[in-house]
C-alpha cells in the first residue's frame, strides 16, 4: 500500500509537471518530460527499495547465522550432556552389579558358615534329646499343624534343619495402615518355615525348637536378606513404604553373627528410611550390656528400631528413646481394657500423647473388629495392624507390588 500510494503520487507529480512544460514548450515536449519524469522516480524509489530489501536480507542472513551457531554449541552441549549421562550410569550400573556381587560373597560366606552351625547344632541337640520327649505340645492349626503335632521333638528339629539348609523360608508380609484412612504405610515381615511334604512351620513351632539349637539366627539371616530384597523392589516404584523385620533375642546377643550382621547393613545404609528392626520386649529387656551395644550401634546406621510383644507398659520411654526405638507396638486388648494390668503411668486415652512426648510412634496390633478401630480413633492412633486389614500373605518369586489404598499385598498366596 506504500508503494502503491509513492507511486500514484509520483505519477500525479510527474503529470502536473508535464502540463506545466507543455504549457510553455508545446504538449509533446510536456508529455516526453512527464513520462521521462515519471520513470526518473520510479528507479530512484525501486532504487532505495532494493536497498532496503538488501538491508533486510543480510540481517535475516546475520540472524540465521547466528541462530545456526547457537544451534550447533546446543547441539554439541547436548552430545557432551548424553555423554557424561551415559558414563555416569555405566558407572553406577557398573557399582551397582560390584555391590550385588559383593552382597551375593556375603551371603555365600554366610550360609555357608550358617550350614556348618546348623548341622553342628542339630547333632548336638538332637543327641541332647532323649526318647523320653516325645510328642510337642501346643495347638493344633489345621492339617499342617496336626503333622507337625505328630512329630517327635526330635523329628521336629530335623525338620527345621532340613528346611533350613534348604532354604525352604518363606517371607510373609503383614500390612500395616494409617488411621483414620487405612492407608497402607508399613510392613511387617513375618518367616515361615516349609517342611518337605510343604506343611508350613509357624513360629510358635519352631521356635522354641530352633531357639535352643542355636539356630535363629539362620532364620534371621535368611529373613534380612529377603527384607532388603524385598525393600529394594517396592521402593523402586514407592519410597514411602517400610519394612518391619523381625530379630530375635538369640541374634541380638550373638557375638558371632551380630557384627557381620552390622556389617550387612552398613553395606545397606541407603535403606535406612525404609527398614526398622523390631525386637520383643523381652529380649531388649534382657539385653544386657551387650546387647544395648548392638543396639546403639544399628541405630547409628539410621535404622529405626521397634518394640513388640509388649507386656508391660512400665518402661523408661526416655532410655528406649536413647536407645533408638521410634515405634512400639501394643495389642489392642491391651490398650483398650487392660492398661491397668500392664503398668500403665496413664489411661489409654492419653497414652499416645505420652509415647508422642518421647518421641515414639504408637502401632497398636491384633486389630479384629471394627468395634474396636472405634476405640482406636477415640484414642487418637496413628497406626493399627491385624486381621481386619489384611492377613500375613506369603511373598511369591515374582515379588510385589506396593499398593496405595487399603492393605493389598499382590501377587501373593494366602497363608495356611
Amino acid at each position: 500500500m506504500t508503494r502503491f500510494l509513492i507511486t500514484l503520487s509520483c505519477f500525479f507529480l510527474c503529470a502536473t509537471l508535464g502540463a506545466a512544460m507543455a504549457l510553455f514548450s508545446g504538449w509533446p515536449v510536456g508529455v516526453l518530460s512527464g513520462v521521462l519524469a515519471f520513470v526518473s522516480t520510479q528507479q530512484v524509489t525501486a532504487s532505495f527499495s532494493r536497498r532496503r530489501d538488501k538491508r533486510a536480507n543480510a540481517r535475516e542472513i546475520a540472524t540465521l547465522r547466528q541462530m545456526t551457531l547457537e544451534f550447533q554449541e546446543a547441539l554439541a552441549g547436548t552430545r557432551q550432556r548424553m555423554d557424561d549421562l551415559t558414563q555416569q550410569l555405566e558407572t553406577r550400573a557398573d557399582a551397582q552389579g560390584k555391590k550385588i556381587v559383593s552382597e551375593l560373597r556375603i551371603l555365600e560366606g554366610l550360609m555357608r558358615e550358617f550350614a556348618g552351625r546348623v548341622s553342628r547344632s542339630a547333632r548336638a541337640a538332637q543327641n541332647e534329646i532323649g526318647p523320653a520327649q516325645t510328642m510337642v505340645t501346643g495347638r493344633r492349626q489345621g492339617a499342617a499343624a496336626h503333622y507337625l503335632a505328630s512329630m517327635g521333638e526330635r523329628e521336629l528339629l530335623e525338620t527345621i534343619r532340613a528346611s533350613l539348609e534348604e532354604n525352604r523360608v518363606d517371607l510373609y508380609l503383614q500390612p500395616i495402615v494409617s488411621l483414620p484412612q487405612r492407608k497402607l504405610r508399613f510392613y511387617e515381615a513375618l518367616s515361615r518355615l516349609r517342611a518337605e511334604d510343604g506343611s508350613v512351620i509357624m513360629p510358635a513351632q519352631y521356635i522354641k525348637v530352633a531357639a535352643p539349637a542355636g539356630l535363629m539366627s539362620v532364620v534371621d539371616n535368611l529373613l534380612l536378606f529377603r527384607c532388603v530384597q524385598i525393600v529394594r523392589r517396592l521402593t523402586q516404584k514407592n519410597k514411602d513404604i517400610g519394612i518391619f523385620c523381625n530379630i530375635s533375642g538369640d541374634t541380638l546377643a550373638d557375638a558371632e553373627f551380630f557384627p557381620q550382621f552390622l556389617d550387612y547393613m552398613q553395606a545397606n545404609r541407603d535403606l535406612a528410611g525404609q527398614i526398622v528392626f523390631e525386637f520383643a520386649q523381652v529380649a531388649v529387656l534382657e539385653a544386657g550390656a551387650a546387647g544395648a551395644e548392638n543396639l546403639a550401634r544399628l541405630a547409628s546406621l539410621g535404622f529405626a528400631l521397634s518394640m513388640d510383644h509388649v507386656e508391660t507398659l512400665a518402661l523408661d520411654f526416655v532410655r528406649l528413646k536413647a536407645m533408638g526405638f521410634k515405634h512400639l507396638k501394643v495389642r489392642a486388648d491391651m490398650l483398650t481394657r487392660g492398661m491397668n494390668g500392664a503398668g500403665a503411668a496413664v489411661a489409654a486415652e492419653d497414652f499416645k500423647k505420652l509415647l508422642s512426648r518421647h518421641g515414639l510412634n504408637l502401632i497398636v496390633e491384633r486389630v479384629e473388629d471394627e468395634k474396636t478401630v472405634v476405640q482406636l480413633l477415640d484414642y487418637a492412633v496413628d497406626y493399627a495392624q491385624g486381621f481386619l486389614f489384611g492377613e500375613p500373605r506369603a511373598v511369591r518369586e515374582e515379588g510385589v507390588r506396593p499398593g496405595g489404598e487399603g492393605a493389598s499385598v499382590l501377587p501373593l498366596r494366602r497363608a495356611s
